[in-house]
């Protein structure tokens, strides 16, 4: 066969197969001929629409995860902000303590001397719970009351019929809070009947 017998047969069998039976001359509108070429595009552009929800989807995990960070970040600083000053205010309450000790002295008994020394000592404990009040610094003295294991540590009992059960009898030493963090709690008696 010749070539353009080749050519003739080749454009019967493709008007045979087009529904519009248009010339090859002008575009065929049926879109018979586009099929093969818009398949593979649009299953492109699905997998690319596809691609493009799972990556937004990320970006918003993202963001979520950065807001948290940020969150916590804020929550760790306000907390480091808050408790900064415990480490040298737990070193600081035995001093307290023995400042109390010294001024449970009998101030009847001493002499003159001793007893301005005493004074001294009184306005130094004073100036020094000043200060550590201002930091937030309490103290947990609790007699009377009924018994806290967060705030307190039971060391002894009594049987005293004027106190309910469960009860502080009596503070044995001082427990101290700061702001809100328990930083030793407070030794006391407990009144089991």
């Amino acid at each position: 066969m010749t070539e353009e017998k080749k050519e003739v047969e080749k454009e019967t069998k493709e008007k045979q197969e087009c529904k519009c039976q248009n010339d090859k001359k002008e575009k065929c509108k049926c879109n018979h001929h586009d099929k093969k070429e818009k398949n593979p595009l649009k299953e492109e552009n699905e997998k690319l629409k596809k691609d493009i929800n799972e990556l937004v989807e990320k970006v918003k995990l993202a963001q979520a995860e950065l807001i948290n960070y940020r969150k916590r970040k804020d929550e760790e600083v306000l907390n480091f902000k808050k408790y900064c000053n415990q480490a040298i205010i737990t070193d600081l309450i035995p001093i307290i303590d023995n400042f109390e000790r010294a001024i449970k002295l009998d101030d009847n008994d001493l002499t003159d001397e001793l007893s301005k020394f005493l004074e001294g000592f009184k306005m130094m404990y004073a100036s020094l719970m000043e200060v550590l009040k201002h930091y937030g610094v309490e103290e947990i003295s609790r007699q009377g009351e009924v018994f806290d294991s967060t705030q307190e540590e039971a060391l002894m009992t009594d049987n005293l019929d004027e106190y309910e059960d469960e009860v502080v009898t009596e503070v044995l030493l001082k427990g101290y809070k700061l702001i809100d963090r328990v930083i030793r709690p407070a030794s006391v008696k407990i009144n089991k009947k």
